[in-house]
C-alpha cells in the first residue's frame, strides 16, 4: 500500500541536499526527489512541472523567497495548497513554528544532528506520507 512520493525539496545549503538524497535513495522504495535551491526556484518548478509534486520538504532560511513566503504563496493557489508541506530546519523558534502551523504546513520537523537520528526523521516522514491518500494536483 506503500505508494511512491514525486516530493519537491527546497533546501539552499548542498550538504544538506546530498545528505537528503543519500538517505531517501538508501530505501526500497525509490521515491523521485526534485530539488529547488529557494523558493522562487521552488515557485518556478511547480509553474512548469510535468509530474504531480505529493510532498513539499522544505527549510525556511533561504535566499529570494524564503520558506515561510512560499508557503504564504502555495498556500493561497488553488493549484498548490492541497500539496502537504512539511518544514525541516534547525530553527527551533516557537515564533517560526507557529506562523507555519497558522499558515497551514503538514509537519515542523527539526533537523537532527547525528546522522542516525536524521534517518530514522526522513524514514519515518517518507513512511507516514507513503501511505496517506493525498489529492491529485489538476
Amino acid at each position: 500500500m506503500n505508494n511512491l512520493l514525486n516530493i519537491l525539496l527546497i533546501e539552499d545549503d548542498s550538504l544538506e541536499i546530498m545528505k537528503f538524497n543519500r538517505v531517501i535513495n538508501s530505501f526500497e522504495k525509490k521515491h523521485t526527489i526534485l530539488v529547488a535551491h529557494n523558493g522562487e526556484e521552488a515557485i518556478d518548478l511547480l509553474n512548469t512541472k510535468t509530474q504531480v509534486i505529493n510532498l513539499i520538504v522544505l527549510d525556511l532560511n533561504m535566499p529570494k523567497i524564503n520558506g515561510i513566503d512560499f508557503l504564504k504563496f502555495i498556500k493561497k493557489d488553488n493549484k498548490f495548497r492541497f500539496i502537504p508541506a512539511v518544514i525541516l530546519t534547525t530553527s527551533n523558534n516557537s515564533k517560526d513554528i507557529l506562523e507555519c502551523y497558522e499558515i497551514g504546513i503538514a509537519g515542523y520537523m527539526i533537523k537532527p544532528l547525528k546522522y542516525e537520528d536524521y534517518v530514522v526523521c526522513i524514514e519515518s516522514l517518507m513512511n507516514y506520507w507513503s501511505i496517506n491518500k493525498l489529492i491529485s494536483q489538476n
